[in-house]
């Protein structure tokens, strides 16, 4: 009866399964970063606001008018001061890079489906008890509880990238993969957006964790019922769509892969490289993430409602972008007019030099604040080229290992979250624009350096150890240790 209650529901959108499986992996990723942003926004009405006046800072663009702030009550608030705050924000991903690992490998034994989707869930269910667990155990409480969210999350990419290797053809990877990376703005966007109407509204700052939380909890549900490891396991996915992935990705995938090649992993010379722009992206991307409604508020002297709605405007251009630049990526590639190698390392170039560039020329506009605002936005519009660039070179590399290396490449681009935001608040301590343009010019040197490596080194070409262990030319360079070349399909088969 269930199944066929499946059944019935699946036929009332006329759309594939493999894209099903795209939207709802779109779904869990906002749902994962308005759960891991909504304190940013939270945090700002859960500690006891100091009385302090607005002082012009030599450097920093005058305020026109004394700030006035709308809040909820927060007398009773806790007296968390910046140090304290900097440490909870950052606890998250203390946690969230341990789990990176053991989601890749859970994932490709057993699918992704439940190593994503439980991990969603405790991130839910430890959402809903944040309240509870800052009321009884305070800055420590609520420090212990992000750490647990972060272990819940650090499961995701590494299980999104499982199950794309096992859903997405190459003629549809860019699309894809920026539709379910691409989530990630529209979590922020929301979060962010519906965090402050949610205090607005009830006056509330716990309100905020019990609609995440919940909201977390409901994807769950519909993930459980619609959306499955791949398509053999598929109850009611078509006979057409089946051949067609069969056919597709049935000679890059082994059914059961062998006991991962960990010496060969390590010694790929392209996934470093793939690692290099991972880290090169992460920390311009967290840079901005972190610290752009600071840049607003301290330099630019925005009220916090202006600071809200023009934060929010990046991530929806990036949004907006990834999905462009997935789509013209998908058809460079179908038309043969780049190799995917190439088309990996232009889209991440963009990716990277666009929005240095930006940044820098942003940082010399002064106080020009309708300049200042629209060169943030390019900037992070032009970040979406990331995701059919960089972000899903690990389906190229390895679809049988397409978990473990997200793990491994995500996880290590991860530690940044807690090196840009440290690094942000030494080189910026009055707010200035001499001190930020130092702060630009850092992450325009990171991304340069790093996809210099990428454009070196990286490649779109399937890598010899992703095919079966049984494969005669497999063991000969496993023993000759040769893991650095690749080799196209059509020599493997």
């Amino acid at each position: 009866m269930l199944v066929g209650w499946r059944l019935a529901l699946s036929k009332l959108f006329f759309v594939p399964q493999r894209w099903v499986m795209a939207i709802m992996g779109f779904l869990a990723v906002a749902n994962a970063y308005t759960m891991r942003v909504c304190l940013n926004i939270a945090i700002t009405q859960m500690v006891k606001h100091r009385n302090l006046s607005v002082a012009y800072v030599s450097g920093s663009c005058p305020a026109d008018v004394e700030d006035t702030i709308e809040e909820i009550d927060n007398s009773g608030g806790f007296e968390w001061d910046e140090k304290t705050q900097g440490l909870i924000l950052s606890a998250f991903y203390y946690g969230y890079i341990v789990t990176h690992m053991p989601g890749g490998l859970l994932a490709e034994k057993f699918g992704g489906k439940y190593s994503l989707g439980f991990g969603i869930l405790s991130t839910a269910v430890f959402t809903l008890f944040t309240p509870w667990a800052v009321t009884a155990g305070g800055a420590e409480g609520l420090i212990v509880l992000r750490v647990l969210e972060g272990l819940g999350e650090g499961t995701t990419f590494p299980a999104l990238n499982a199950m794309l290797a096992r859903w997405a053809p190459l003629s549809e990877r860019g699309r894809m993969g920026s539709l379910v990376f691409g989530g990630a703005q529209i979590g922020n966007i929301a979060g962010t957006y519906l965090s402050g109407l949610v205090m607005k509204e009830t006056r509330e700052w716990q309100s905020v964790f019990y609609l995440f939380g919940a909201i977390g909890i409901l994807w769950f549900i519909l993930w459980t019922l619609l959306c499955y490891n791949d398509p053999e396991s598929h109850p009611f996915i078509s006979d057409q769509e089946k051949k067609f992935l069969e056919e597709a990705l049935g000679r890059h995938r082994s059914s059961e892969p062998s006991s991962i090649p960990w010496k060969a992993i390590v010694m790929s010379v392209p996934l470093w490289a793939l690692v290099c722009a991972q880290i090169g992206h992460d920390y311009g991307y967290f840079t901005m993430v972190t610290d752009l409604p600071k840049y607003m508020t301290g330099v630019l002297k925005f009220d916090i409602h202006r600071t809200g709605m023009l934060a929010a405007l990046p991530y929806l251009v990036m949004w907006i972008c990834s999905i462009v630049f997935g789509w013209i990526c998908d058809k460079i590639v179908k038309r043969k007019w780049m190799t995917v190698t190439n088309a990996r390392k232009t889209f991440t170039t963009i990716a990277s030099v666009g929005p240095g560039i930006c940044m820098i020329l942003a940082s010399y506009s002064g106080c020009d604040t309708t300049t200042v605002v629209a060169l943030f936005t390019v900037s992070m519009g032009l970040m979406g080229a990331f995701y059919p660039g960089m972000k899903v070179n690990a389906l190229d590399l390895s679809c049988n290992y397409a978990g473990t290396i997200m793990a491994i490449v995500n996880g290590l681009g991860a530690v940044t979250g807690i090196i840009a935001p440290y690094l942000v608040g030494l080189l910026t301590p009055d707010s200035t624009l001499v001190q930020w343009r130092l702060v630009f010019w850092i992450t325009l040197a990171v991304f340069i350096v790093t996809n210099l490596v990428y454009v070196a080194w990286a490649s779109g070409d399937e890598q010899w150890w992703n095919s079966s262990s049984q494969d005669p030319r497999r063991r000969q360079k496993i023993e000759a240790g040769d893991s650095s070349r690749s080799v196209n399909a059509e020599v493997i088969l």
